[in-house]
């Protein structure tokens, strides 16, 4: 009985320095960057090859209508606060090089939340919620370990951005030679195997690709020879680099014995690009993402803008399936706070829902409204399986669209609901009555006046020779 006894409390022991022995699963976070809704594999792409996403997807649970903001700074604000980022003054555009502003201190972000229930946190990427003053910097901001960039853009060869250097490791300059999209991976893999056992870890891992400017090594172009337009081939080869590193991310779990207890999740931060004018500094003149049927993409209200691919995967607790109802962005923080067991009272009112039932259990999504955004031009609000886009500035439109019998926004039937439009600007308004300034207006004037676009005023500390 003795022998049992202390074979018993040996087992325990020893078990409780196993990976993801408390309970609580690793976490990855990836998002990708610009990335069209029919550009991967699982969502049909016919020239794009993406094996390792699918893979993840096929095994896990799809998201039918997971929905972003419809630019990059609100997506990446709106996932780490858990509210719309009309709240606190991010909803408009992004911050631009020359942008001073950042993502609220007040706001106490998901990586603060995870931290404080003893996880350790890291970014691997690209940040995008302020770059100006340190204290918007993501080691400011709950994260234990930061390497990438903080501006929203930057050349994939040189980590540069308007001749600037743009990229760092806890806040100091790093110079080094390669692809970002492959240095992001480099350091991800680093990151998995330099975990201590018993330690969960969540991770974002924020890739820059596939947005601009469009550039990739010889060897992934050489993967698409049949696709003949210039442009649309270094898009895919970018996103064949991404699904390349998220690969080996897998692999490196899988060796290192946490795969069975980690939960990776997978999106885009909006729709891909269809208007020239929001590729980003970087101007191009052909637009390669793909959005399926859906309406517009980045930076509009309709679905292509907003409506992004998604998954979840883990294995053992997850199973193969479909979510066919809307589930926002803003959802990501209580949810991964409740499969965590994280408090999230130290956190503003949140927006988002806890959805960890539809992802264990396979319940249908409880979301009914989402919001798409609220500006002072414009808001899109949808409630049920009703949609309201609302232009205010002149010429003002209003379109009311059926998103369950009309997905793709192909026709405006406000004039046949004008009590459901009425319901529905009432909300919008009601939101845009608590709704801060945009903060890119406080700041614009002064931006334009300097030239908006430029060497951005980047604190860092530059690497000892």
């Amino acid at each position: 009985m003795r022998r049992l006894f202390l074979t018993t409390i040996l087992f325990g022991l020893f078990a409780s320095a196993l990976p993801g022995a408390s309970g609580r699963p690793d976490i990855i976070y990836i998002v990708a960057d610009d990335l069209g809704y029919k550009d991967v594999g699982f969502q049909g792409a016919p020239d794009i090859r993406t094996p390792n996403l699918d893979r993840l997807a096929q095994d896990g649970l799809r998201f039918e209508q997971f929905y972003a903001q419809p630019m990059c700074t609100p997506t990446r604000a709106a996932l780490l606060t858990g509210r719309y980022p009309f709240r606190y003054g991010l909803q408009t555009l992004v911050i631009p090089s020359k942008g001073t502003y950042g993502l609220a201190t007040e706001e106490y972000l998901l990586p603060q939340v995870l931290k404080n229930a003893g996880y350790e946190t890291a970014i691997i990427g690209k940040w995008h919620l302020g770059h100006a003053d340190r204290k918007y910097w993501p080691r400011q901001r709950g994260f234990d370990y930061a390497y990438g960039a903080v501006l929203g853009e930057i050349d994939y060869f040189t980590r540069s951005a308007h001749g600037v250097l743009d990229w760092q490791r806890n806040n100091e300059a790093v110079k080094e030679e390669g692809y970002v999209t492959e240095l992001l991976g480099d350091d991800a893999v680093r990151l998995i195997e330099r975990q201590k056992p018993g330690t969960p870890l969540f991770l974002y891992l924020a890739f820059t690709a596939p947005h601009t400017p469009y550039q990739a090594p010889e060897k992934y172009l050489a993967r698409f020879p049949d696709i003949a337009d210039e442009t649309r081939r270094t898009y895919a080869a970018m996103i064949s680099c991404l699904d390349d590193q998220v690969g080996r991310v897998v692999d490196t779990l899988q060796r290192t014995g946490r795969r069975d207890n980690t939960l990776i999740l997978f999106h885009s931060d909006n729709g891909g690009t269809r208007d020239a004018r929001v590729t980003g500094e970087s101007k191009t003149a052909k637009i390669p993402c793909d959005n399926g049927p859906l309406r517009d993409g980045k930076g509009q209200l309709y679905e292509g803008g907003t409506r992004v691919p998604a998954f979840a995967n883990w294995p053992g607790h997850i199973r193969p399936g479909v979510v066919e109802g809307p589930v926002h962005v803003v959802d990501m923080l209580p949810t991964l706070a409740a499969l965590a067991g994280a408090s999230t009272e130290k956190c503003l009112p949140l927006d988002g829902i806890d959805v960890s039932a539809t992802l264990l259990d396979g319940r249908p999504s409880t979301r009914s409204e989402v919001v798409y955004n609220i500006e002072p031009f414009r808001a899109g609000v949808r409630d049920e399986k009703w949609k309201l886009v609302w232009r205010v500035i002149l010429p003002a439109k209003v379109e009311l669209f059926d998103i369950e019998a009309d997905p793709n926004e192909t026709t405006n039937i406000a004039d046949q609901h004008p009590e459901i439009v009425r319901r529905l600007r009432d909300r919008a308004e009601q939101l845009s009555a608590e709704a801060k300034r945009p903060l890119f207006f406080e700041t614009s004037l002064q931006a334009i006046s300097e030239g908006i676009f430029g060497p951005a005023p980047i604190p860092v500390d530059e690497p000892e020779p």
